[in-house]
């Protein structure tokens, strides 16, 4: 009988930081889609797409993530009043 070995699992961040982590990743998605989109509309597909882009998206991104940040907490009140608790 053979062993296979499985590969050792990415250490992962602790619970606590779920209220970091979920608005970063969310708003680096975001914030991408939507200047890309933006950027798009605005000037076409040209040459200088990628650079423009890349420069609404970092701007956009500096104010995304703190606002995320804040308005997170209320969000959440607001989806728990409009929808129920899973049931368990």
């Amino acid at each position: 009988m053979t062993t296979t070995s499985r590969p050792a699992r990415p250490r992962r961040l602790p619970a606590h930081f779920h209220s970091i982590v979920f608005p970063f990743i969310l708003s680096i998605i975001m914030c991408g889609t939507v200047s890309a989109v933006s950027t798009l509309k605005g000037l076409g597909l040209t040459p200088d797409f990628p650079t423009r882009w890349l420069s609404a998206w970092g701007i956009s991104w500096l104010i995304a993530f703190p606002v995320l940040l804040m308005i997170l907490p209320l969000v959440r009140r607001i989806v728990g009043a409009i929808v129920a608790a899973p049931a368990r």
